[in-house]
């Protein structure tokens, strides 16, 4: 029972600082997602890991953050779509390695080049690359310093809780 708890205690803090230490991206940087933006170049040199976001900021209804299928990527299909919004402000969360796309479904706009391919590496150490714009709690914020102090102290209370 006391080396179960402790190995929870562990996974809980390792999850929360990784949760912490995740960067958000603003898709297009200040152009955000619309189209006649190169968003092929835009992703190349950021390294995207396991708990980053990706933050779409666009004229509502205007456009749409689709996911789809590798397929339906090159194909600029967005009929078989794995999820859709045309709110304006879609926050994806990377929650797994592995390359994730994403298409504009209005019209042409896929094919003249509204399309993103995001590949995500292992959870191992998100990362702030050269070039990512950081949104919210960020590297160096009182935010997530904050945060990696409560999970070690949640972590140290369920270690001592596990031991007694």
């Amino acid at each position: 029972m006391t080396n179960s708890l402790a190995l929870v205690a562990l996974v809980v803090a390792s999850y929360t600082a990784m949760l912490a230490s995740a960067t958000s991206f603003n898709v297009g940087d200040d152009q955000g997602w619309m189209t006649g933006v190169d968003y092929t170049a835009w992703a190349s040199g950021k390294t995207f890991a396991v708990g980053d976001k990706l933050v779409f900021n666009y004229a509502t209804k205007e456009h749409t953050v689709t996911e789809v299928s590798k397929k339906d990527y090159y194909a600029c299909s967005g009929n078989n779509a794995l999820s859709n919004d045309d709110g304006g402000l879609t926050n994806v969360t990377l929650t797994a390695p592995g390359t994730r796309y994403f298409i504009c479904n209005v019209t042409v706009h896929c094919t003249i080049g509204m399309k993103l391919a995001v590949t995500v590496a292992g959870g191992d150490s998100p990362s702030t690359p050269p070039g990512a714009t950081p949104t919210g709690a960020g590297a160096g914020s009182p935010v997530l310093a904050m945060g990696s102090v409560v999970a070690a102290a949640a972590a140290g209370a369920l270690i001592k809780l596990a031991l007694h």
